[in-house]
């Protein structure tokens, strides 16, 4: 499945980090870890850490998949309201799981601080607005929802975010303190090669072709024939699990985002914020490191990779649009455009956990807006699991929920 498109601005902005070889013959490990973006860094990372003698494996060359295209906002906000969730899944699971999204934040700062990454993490506030007049009322409710949990948050009038964020025709908003933007791409590569300097084999363009159960361990055939012998298997897969699991479990998504040119002195005042919006599907933005704005939306239920890219000019076009709207005296001069896939879920959560049809396996599947954050509370539940122990989460995010 091709992930993505065109020119992802991670990509072309960090160009080959690191390579690694492909596998050329057997091997035996505790931890097989399938898939080496963001997720599959970051599992490999916390398998090192606990001392389990671990393998990752790759199709593709390391972190070109969806992790190349990823905008990268760390926000503790799921796709699915506070509010919402409640009524959905109850009120234990619904503020376990936003709670453990804004811990998530907090162990990748240090996380990042312990690898000395350059990865660029950096503290930012989330606004959350409405974009028409009948989103106001439920957006306030969530806002009382989330004091209520306990988040820090602010309720910004309309006058309040145009003087603070010159941003017109909004009809008000959620400002949360908690949030934080990264270059997920690079911090990726920061994680395996940390994780490599300390026994983490990795090996790219190396395709898992068959599975057979042993007992206790795991018999893997790659597309080389070449055999790896694993008692336990992560798969940090994200959509391509659609291939594996043949159950519909997840709406696969295409979504668009651009990148300007380099233009810091326009961008001072939403440089410390987060943005996303009411609408649906919601428009986002934030600034980069380098003084670029990244605004994206314009999701589009997936169908293939070349309707897909066909669709890069239009989207930039009605996205732009938006941000006319809200910015009409910011001229935006594109610099990279491109699509990438994600998945949506009936209530925002990720999939974490075992399967029934794969045994001595466990997945760590963050769909939706979080999947970054999520992908970290999966490092805390695949360890638990590892350890035999129930993790508060497992009910929320299994399989047949």
């Amino acid at each position: 499945m091709d992930l993505k498109s065109n020119e992802p601005f991670w990509l072309v902005k960090n160009g080959i980090i690191d390579s690694y070889p492909s596998l050329k013959e057997d091997i035996e490990c505790e931890v097989l870890i399938v898939g080496s973006g963001i997720t599959g860094s970051l599992l490999a990372y916390q398998m090192i850490e606990e001392g389990y003698k671990t393998v990752l494996i790759d199709k593709r060359e390391i972190c070109n998949g969806s992790s190349s295209a990823t905008t990268s906002m760390l926000q503790y906000e799921i796709d699915v309201p506070l509010f919402e969730l409640q009524q959905q899944i109850g009120r234990k699971g619904a503020d376990l799981a936003y709670k453990a999204c804004s811990k998530s934040i907090d162990d990748l700062e240090n996380i990042c601080l312990k690898i000395n990454s350059e990865a660029g993490f950096t503290r930012k506030k989330s606004l959350y607005f409405a974009a028409k007049k009948k989103d106001v009322s439920w957006l306030k409710k969530e806002f009382e929802a989330r004091k209520e949990v306990g988040f820090s948050v602010k309720w910004l009038e309309p006058k309040q975010i145009l003087d603070k964020y010159n941003l017109k025709n909004t009809l008000g908003g959620i400002l949360s303190t908690q949030g934080a933007s990264v270059d997920a791409f690079k911090l990726a590569h920061e994680l395996l090669k940390y994780s490599s300097q300390k026994g983490l084999k990795i090996f790219d363009k190396t395709e898992l072709k068959t599975v057979k159960s042993k007992n206790d361990f795991n018999e893997v055939t790659t597309t080389q024939n070449v055999k790896i012998s694993a008692k336990k298997i992560i798969y940090c897969v994200g959509y391509e699990s659609t291939i594996l699991i043949k159950e519909n479990f997840v709406n696969l998504k295409s979504t668009y985002a651009m990148v300007s040119e380099v233009n810091p002195e326009n961008l001072k005042k939403i440089d410390d914020t987060l943005f996303w919006n009411t609408d649906s599907p919601y428009i986002y933005m934030r600034t980069t490191e380098d003084g670029r704005l990244l605004i994206g939306g314009g999701d589009e239920d997936f169908k293939d990779p070349k309707k897909r890219d066909r669709l890069l000019g239009k989207k930039e076009k009605e996205v732009l649009k938006v941000l006319k709207k809200i910015q009409p005296n910011y001229q935006f001069y594109t610099d990279f455009t491109w699509a990438g896939t994600f998945g949506e879920t009936k209530d925002g959560l990720p999939y974490i956990g075992e399967h029934k049809k794969f045994p001595n396996s466990f997945f760590v599947l963050g769909f939706g807006g979080n999947g970054i954050t999520f992908s970290v509370t999966g490092m805390e539940m695949a360890s638990a699991y590892l350890k035999n122990k129930k993790h508060p989460l497992a009910e929320y995010f299994k399989f047949g929920r």
